[in-house]
């Protein structure tokens, strides 16, 4: 156990682009397992937790990656056996462990096959940032939309009929600091889905052309309320205010107890985010004389500029904020379609045993 080093594992197995953080933690946990040394189940248990408690400490954002390690030690802790000896029920628990995640890799394909029946002819949708899941259900509808059209379109002599191939169109927030809704903005326009980059302040001045929001997400908690990046809450304020519904997708292995009230509940929570950073002088002057100009910048008495980038910003920023469980009309998972308070019964449930 002192040669595995699980975070290395982790970081490797999200190298898979289809992985997400939780199951690429559930993953590492399992690889773990077949490095354990342990000799009881109480042993195991332990190595876990510990290994889980690693991750967490060096994540950076550890909130998906708990999700994960809660649902495989929970899953270890009740599993079912008859196995003659602990060897033989650790085997089988690794085997377990490698099929769940296999089979949670079609998770998105049924979650876009609950919205796809939402995606209306000439919606306009808005997401925001990079889901996988979004980005699935999305490519889903406009293949099935478009072959629809296509053979309707043959059966019809109507020629603006049969030309009908596209019937949605996507704005995509840019999702800074990391300006991940680019990335989401370029395959969808690969695909041949009509679809607009917005200025992440330009949410409120898009809102009123939006039929509905669509948003992936980190995390769902125990409140019903949901964890993604930052700006995800924001955008449920204005949709809430424009009386757009809000529908989140997410995993059911992205299920988390834990019951934030606050931004600043949340485990991935910085008390330095969004501090104000001591100057290295009280006073500063212009570096030219007259009207500063749009290439003249400040200096410091001691004659260094100040300059603000965006690496700058971005560090003094948070990366996921929380959204409450009654800015968000539904919530589209695996396990069906669930309002806020169904996936809180639905969490007690399943961690009840």
């Amino acid at each position: 156990m002192d040669d595995f080093q699980i975070y290395k594992s982790y970081q490797r197995l999200l190298k898979n682009e289809d992985l997400s953080t939780p199951l690429a933690a559930i993953l590492a946990l399992t690889e773990m397992m077949e490095q354990s040394n342990a000799g009881t189940m109480f042993e195991l248990l332990t190595e876990l937790k510990g290994a889980a408690e690693a991750l967490s400490r060096q994540s950076l954002n550890p909130i998906g990656l708990k999700a994960g390690c809660e649902l495989f030690i929970e899953f270890i802790t009740l599993f079912p056996h008859d196995a003659a000896s602990f060897s033989e029920l650790k085997t089988e628990l690794i085997r377990q462990g490698q099929r769940y995640a296999e089979q949670a890799l079609a998770y998105r394909a049924k979650i876009a096959e609950l919205a796809f029946d939402f995606i209306k002819d000439d919606s306009v949708i808005l997401t925001h940032s990079y889901s996988r899941v979004v980005l699935q259900t999305l490519l889903l509808a406009h293949k099935r939309k478009r072959i629809s059209g296509e053979i309707s379109g043959s059966n019809s002599t109507c020629e603006c009929f049969s030309s009908h191939v596209l019937c949605f169109s996507v704005f995509v927030t840019e999702a800074r600091p990391r300006g991940m809704g680019i990335k989401t903005a370029e395959m969808l326009t690969a695909a041949g889905i009509p679809c607009t980059v917005v200025l992440d302040s330009a949410v409120a001045y898009a809102i009123d052309k939006v039929d509905f929001v669509l948003m992936g997400s980190e995390a769902v908690v125990e409140s019903g309320g949901l964890v993604n990046a930052v700006g995800s809450n924001q955008i449920a304020i204005i949709a809430k205010a424009a009386n757009k519904p809000f529908y989140a997708l997410a995993e059911s292995y992205k299920f988390h107890r834990m019951f934030p009230l606050s931004q600043y509940d949340l485990p991935s929570h910085n008390p330095g985010v969004l501090s104000f950073p001591q100057t290295m002088s009280a006073r500063a002057r212009p570096a030219s004389s007259g009207l500063p100009s749009k290439a003249s910048s400040v200096l410091f008495d001691n004659g260094s500029p100040i300059r603000i980038t965006q690496e700058d910003i971005a560090r003094n920023n948070p990366d996921v904020d929380y959204t409450r469980p009654d800015l968000i009309s539904l919530v589209f998972s695996d396990v069906g379609s669930l309002t806020p308070e169904g996936v809180s019964q639905y969490l007690v449930g399943m961690f009840a045993g």
